[in-house]
């Protein structure tokens, strides 16, 4: 393969719903993952570096749509100061999401439940193997991502906690 097949190979899997992608051939192998979460820890930087930050705006010549334009990016803008006040306990693993012993029990934690570190938040099955996820932090959970059975990603966002 050229560099040409390899570039229109690499833009139709972007432009298609394909999550995985892989070829072998005998003069190359390309392997394409979009389905991972990949997510960069803000409290990983040491120190804090000057950020640049480029906006552009668009005029949008009906009054009504502009309006409706401005009315979103509020709700986004203010959904977003919220989030920024929660630590997100992320998946450190693939596998089943259980939110409790058994289907049976109660759930570890709910909405609204205080928790402490090292309190199990949920179980997460990975190759017939149970694994407790603990808590990272002290706080309040304020909402819990996905449900029971669900299957979860590497990376994915299970919690969101208020920490105390």
């Amino acid at each position: 393969m050229d560099f040409k097949e390899v570039k229109e190979l690499i833009e139709t899997i972007n432009a298609s719903d394909i999550a995985f992608f892989e070829i072998v051939n005998e003069n190359c192998h390309i392997k394409m993952d979009k389905s991972l979460n990949r997510e960069i820890a803000s409290t990983a930087i040491s120190e804090e570096k000057p950020v640049v930050v480029n906006t552009t705006k668009t005029t949008i010549s009906e009054p009504s749509a502009n309006i409706t334009s401005e009315r979103k990016v509020e709700k986004v803008i203010e959904k977003e100061v919220e989030d920024d006040n929660l630590v997100v306990i992320n998946s450190p693993m693939v596998g089943t999401y259980y939110g409790g012993l058994s289907p049976d029990s109660p759930s570890f934690v709910k909405d609204g439940d205080n928790i402490n570190v090292g309190d199990t938040l949920c179980i997460i099955e990975a190759m017939k193997l149970m694994n407790e996820i603990e808590s990272e932090v002290n706080g309040i959970i304020r909402k819990i991502l996905v449900k029971d059975g669900d299957m979860v990603e590497y990376g994915q966002p299970l919690f969101k906690i208020k920490e105390a």
